[in-house]
């Protein structure tokens, strides 16, 4: 198992730093600029002992190394007593790290998954005490970037509601008042009145459907019969056919398709759509800003759960790690990293709250 603690982080954190910008781009980009205006981190307390982390990583590919290796060198800085492992192989195995008392901090590379939650609080007889650390991309690879739900370039639609898209990718219509299978139920006319929407999307057992179950369906795991889902695939020559791609290459191809998949795999042939929670709007793009303010209804969620029992305080060394995490310096080495983006201000002092 990989572990990396200090002083061999500090040389990490030297490499990394040698290859890559020192200065975050906060005061570049609009949407992130805010950062820089947020409280610096002073310790609330002087604390020592170790920080077991689990999490978002595999031993493949290593997502979070060079993010982890910011958080342990800035966080040293005030600190020094503290001594940080990384144990960073996988968001599937970290809940159960964290029941067995193996972890001290488990660090999803996602939202925590239904089953996680229920086997921690079976083990422990409560539930995992969780804050928000980050916001998902809006089009990174593997940083849990958001869902976006395309038309053709031909489609006259440029704006739909959860309730229309519960009604098209789903058989119970939780959100609204029947299923959704023609365009002229979206207010199509002419042509496109009569025509079937043919959707495209995750295989089912995916887990981004598995989300959308949630942040869609409103709870359903009943999908549209007709809805045809795209696994990764090899192609000839040994290289990945992402899923993303195929969903979204398959629809520029269809006249009469929508999909959902994300900006990352966008081509010529396709549009996103603009989106609104409830029927009168508003509607929102898939932006930085609206993701890191939440806006836009898909937005994806990084948390990192802590075993507190109810009454209890949080291990004092946790809680000012998670601290740092939600100050100016966690979220500008965010923001060093370039593939998560920071919490929204009001967020940030939302999980603060949870630290008191």
């Amino acid at each position: 198992m990989k572990v990396r603690s200090w002083p061999a982080a500090i040389l990490a954190a030297a490499a990394a730093a040698a290859a890559s910008p020192s200065e975050p781009p906060s005061t570049a980009d609009p949407a992130t600029r805010f950062v820089d205006a947020l409280p610096v981190y002073r310790p609330a307390e002087q604390v020592s002992g170790t920080i077991r982390l689990w999490g978002h990583g595999s031993l493949r590919w290593d997502f979070m190394s060079r993010l982890v290796t910011y958080w342990m060198e800035g966080f040293r800085k005030s600190q020094p007593a503290v001594t940080i492992e990384d144990h960073m192989l996988g968001t599937a195995n970290a809940i159960g790290g964290l029941y067995a008392g193996v972890c001290d901090l488990a660090i999803l590379g996602e939202e925590i998954h239904p089953a996680a939650a229920a086997a921690y609080r079976r083990a422990m007889g409560y539930p995992p005490f969780g804050v928000e650390i980050a916001t998902g991309s809006l089009d990174i690879w593997n940083m849990d970037y958001a869902h976006v739900f395309f038309v053709h370039r031909d489609n006259p639609l440029s704006r739909v509601t959860l309730a229309q898209l519960d009604g098209i990718f789903g058989a119970e219509h939780r959100r609204g008042a029947a299923n959704i299978r023609r365009w002229g139920e979206l207010g199509l006319t002419g042509e496109w009145a009569d025509k079937p929407i043919r959707p495209y999307g995750w295989p089912v057992d995916d887990d981004f459907a598995l989300y959308l179950q949630d942040a869609l369906l409103a709870g359903s795991h009943r999908w549209n019969n007709e809805l045809r889902g795209f696994p990764h695939i090899n192609r000839p020559d040994g290289t990945i056919y992402d899923h993303g791609q195929r969903i979204v290459d398959a629809l520029a191809a269809d006249r009469y398709g929508i999909a959902v998949s994300n900006l990352r795999y966008k081509n010529p042939g396709v549009k996103p759509l603009a989106v609104a929670t409830t029927d009168g709007g508003p509607f929102y793009e898939a932006t930085k800003a609206n993701l890191i303010s939440r806006k836009y209804p898909f937005t994806r969620i990084i948390p990192a759960y802590a075993n507190r029992a109810p009454g209890q305080p949080l291990d004092p060394a946790v809680r000012e790690f998670l601290r740092y995490l939600l100050s100016r310096d966690g979220q500008q080495d965010i923001l060093r990293h370039g593939g998560y983006l920071p919490l929204g201000e009001q967020a940030i002092r939302e999980q603060l709250e949870k630290l008191n």
